[in-house]
């Protein structure tokens, strides 16, 4: 039985390109950032990947890169789950601020720690913890059950969601989780073992 999972996150965003704090805002895509997904839709068709169902959030940028993603492999309209659970981490009053402007206003370590710490939260916002907190269970809730019936799964989302997933599945610790960086648009794509962990995993890159 094959317990295919496929995490993306989404293209470059245009706030990705301004270097503004984005969390729950939903700015589009840019030029690049479509291109972005369509390349990584060519990779995974090149390597004969179809899929059973897809999930994303609620929030246009990860929505458009499944849709694109889907068209490159010939599946424009399967079935796609939506949900706020799988959304970015809310970075409240940070949102739609340049992240050079906050660390003139804050200092470097203290946008660091907000950026990087697992625990602390931004003012008005959410924590990698917090982000685990709600992404974790709709894994564990809707998306595993499918993998493990063998179901071949895409999960288009956004860094710091995936960074939860990532987290569990690739075993990391609280203390190395905040090193982790995920580049927009490039499928990782793993295989699960009856057990529910990781047998294969690979970063799709070229």
């Amino acid at each position: 039985m094959e317990r295919l999972l496929v995490l993306v996150r989404h293209g470059q965003s245009e706030w990705n390109k301004l270097n503004l704090f984005t969390g729950w805002r939903d700015p589009g895509l840019t030029e690049l950032g479509v291109e972005e997904a369509e390349l990584a839709g060519q990779r995974l068709r090149q390597r004969g990947l179809q899929f059973d169902v897809a999930f994303t959030s609620v929030l246009s940028r990860a929505q458009k890169t499944c849709d694109i993603i889907l068209d490159e492999i010939g599946q424009p309209g399967l079935e796609t789950l939506r949900d706020q659970a799988l959304n970015e981490r809310d970075y409240g009053d940070l949102a739609g601020l340049n992240k050079n402007d906050a660390r003139a206003k804050w200092g470097d370590e203290q946008v660091h720690i907000w950026r990087r710490s697992y625990s602390t939260q931004p003012p008005g916002g959410e924590s990698l913890r917090d982000t685990v907190a709600r992404v974790l269970p709709y894994y564990i809730r809707e998306i595993q059950p499918r993998v493990m019936r063998g179901e071949r799964v895409l999960v288009a989302a956004h860094g710091n969601s995936l960074r939860a997933l990532v987290m569990v599945l690739d075993g990391l610790t609280t203390e190395t989780i905040p090193d982790l960086e995920l580049a927009t648009g490039i499928p990782m794509i793993y295989r699960l073992n009856a057990d529910t962990t990781v047998a294969s995993k690979e970063v799709v890159e070229s």
